[in-house]
């Protein structure tokens, strides 16, 4: 569920109308909804009572300092997986002691940002990066709390790009040496074990492959409980997808994926953390365009948008597929025809869909991508020299610019020009 709908024949972000934040800032633009972030987060909220639980938004998916404010507001810890995303998550109010840090690359740099800032615990992703943790540690005369990342050798099912709990990806360490890493940890300076982490993709839309990696980690943590170590916390990762068709069937719900943690791990009295990203800021976002011409090719006609792949790169990237739709509401029987969706920018791969069937449709008009609050502005970049898109944030009947779109000026000024030209 989110909170875009068609009021009066018109496309609403909550009570605002999408027309009037486009004469306002612009076309393309984001805009995010308030009351969606809000409710897809007391979803996991609820779904995970009456366990003692964090729920850490996965900063990678939507950094925007409005949004992280706004779920921080309903106690919302936040998972970084740089020193940026740390840097934001802390200039959003968040406490350091309820930021998860991730990432299989984390510098000595950013260890030292994060424990001279306070940190809930590092996941730690490798051998290398435990005893660079350790020195670091150490030498701040400081203790690191720790989660070893397994990796469980689970299929998530997902895209190739985006699964991450196979034993070819670069994430974790394998389940199966897994008790002498932390036979390790214990003995290193610097270092506290307190729990589990796993995480096996991104954009699941089954339980079953979270069912086999929390049943392995229920085995770890009697196993490591056995050796000695004092397993209180599991980091059980995030992943849950949403519906970016409409007309397929859903991916499971939170209490459904609540369900499969109680009855997995449920059990063994340690508090749970979990990172949703997609599932909390993924529906509460459009990407707004207009078409600037339609263009009758060979054999196809092509609808060109002022949006481009370096505003959305999901669908060059992934194949990835959003819903577009009229922001004008299209009459119930009006006849729809297919269209190449593509932007301006100067590469074949800058096409959002091929063959989609759209009601009549012409230069001026606006278009909306659904689905679009995840891995969209955060991805996005000024290829082609083309601004990056501003981001609008709705709370009720009230708008405001939260990233502005920058000047070319700006743009221009961020470069230097050396001495000798």
């Amino acid at each position: 569920m989110d909170h875009f709908l068609y009021r009066d024949g018109i496309l609403h972000a909550e009570d605002v109308a999408i027309p009037d934040i486009a004469a306002a800032v612009g076309t393309p633009f984001y805009v995010y909804s308030t009351a969606t972030l809000e409710r897809h987060y007391r979803l996991f909220e609820e779904a995970l009572a009456p366990l003692p639980h964090l729920v850490c938004f996965a900063v990678k998916s939507n950094g925007n300092l409005a949004v992280l404010k706004t779920l921080a507001r309903l106690g919302a810890g936040m998972d970084v997986v740089s020193g940026g995303e740390y840097l934001r998550a802390r200039a959003a109010g968040v406490p350091g002691d309820r930021i998860v840090f991730s990432g299989v690359g984390k510098t000595r740099a950013e260890m030292r940002q994060a424990l001279e800032g306070g940190i809930r615990q590092f996941n730690v992703e490798s051998e290398p990066e435990l005893l660079a943790l350790s020195e670091v540690a150490a030498g701040l005369g400081v203790t690191a709390p720790i989660a070893i990342r397994v990796n469980p050798d689970v299929d998530a099912r997902t895209h190739e790009k985006i699964a991450t709990g196979k034993k070819e990806n670069k994430f974790g360490i394998p389940i199966a040496r897994a008790r002498d890493v932390y036979a390790e940890a214990s003995r290193l300076p610097g270092i506290e074990v307190v729990g589990i982490d796993v995480h096996i993709g991104s954009q699941l839309t089954e339980l079953e492959p979270f069912e086999q990696a929390y049943t392995k980690v229920a085995e770890l943590t009697r196993a490591l409980r056995d050796d000695g170590h004092r397993i209180s916390r599991l980091d059980l990762g995030g992943g849950l997808g949403i519906p970016y068709e409409r007309s397929n069937s859903a991916p499971p719900l939170p209490v459904e994926y609540g369900a499969v943690i109680k009855r997995t791990v449920g059990d063994l009295g340690c508090e749970i953390e979990i990172e949703p990203g997609r599932l909390i800021s993924g529906n509460a976002g459009l990407l707004v365009a207009s078409v600037i011409y339609l263009k009758h090719g060979e054999g196809r006609d092509f609808l060109i948008l002022d949006a481009a792949m370096n505003d959305l790169v999901r669908p060059s990237m992934y194949g990835a597929h959003h819903d577009i739709v009229p922001v004008i509401e299209p009459a119930p029987a009006a006849e729809r025809r297919p269209y190449d969706i593509v932007g301006p920018v100067c590469e074949t791969g800058d096409t959002f869909a091929k063959d989609r069937p759209l009601p009549p449709v012409a230069a001026g008009d606006l278009v909306a991508f659904r689905s679009a609050g995840a891995y969209g502005a955060v991805m996005a970049s000024e290829y082609n020299a083309r601004p990056l898109v501003p981001e609008v944030l709705v709370a009720g009947d009230q708008f405001a610019v939260i990233r502005a779109r920058p000047t070319f000026e700006e743009m221009l000024n961020r470069d230097s020009i050396p001495s000798w030209l």
